[in-house]
Order: C-alpha cells, then sequence, then structure tokens
C-alpha cells in the first residue's frame, strides 16, 4: 500500500503577501542606503581639504566612500 501526502507551506494568498513583504522590504533598504550615501557625502563635503587630508582622503574620494560605506 502506498500513501502519498502533498503538503503545502503557502497558500497562494500568503506567498503573494510575502512577495509583497520582500519588496517593501527591498525597497525600504534602498532608500535607507541612499539616504546614508547622502549623508555621508555631505558630511564629507562640508570639510575642509585640510581635514580631508587628515583622514587620508582627497575631494575626489568623497564619492566612492559615501557609495561603498555600507561595506564596512
Amino acid at each position: 500500500m502506498a500513501a502519498y501526502y502533498i503538503t503545502r507551506s503557502h497558500d497562494g494568498l500568503q506567498t503573494f503577501a510575502g512577495r509583497i513583504g520582500t519588496v517593501l522590504a527591498n525597497v525600504y533598504t534602498s532608500v535607507v542606503d541612499w539616504n546614508d550615501a547622502r549623508v555621508t557625502r555631505n558630511a564629507l563635503s562640508a570639510l575642509t581639504d585640510r581635514e580631508l587630508e587628515d583622514i587620508g582622503l582627497v575631494r575626489g574620494d568623497i564619492d566612492q566612500v559615501a557609495q561603498s560605506h555600507r561595506l564596512f
């Protein structure tokens, strides 16, 4: 005698809601990352060339640092 069981971990509505939640979480994360980069860029841009040199940067490094800050 063979037994055949079908289990469903999610129905269609839960899967759809989960996908919407994932999309919203990704959008939120993107906005937070963009804002962090903007704040970092503005803070570094407000420093003088001497202050930037003290921390080992030049003005041309600001965009790269602002975009890669989340890697640290």
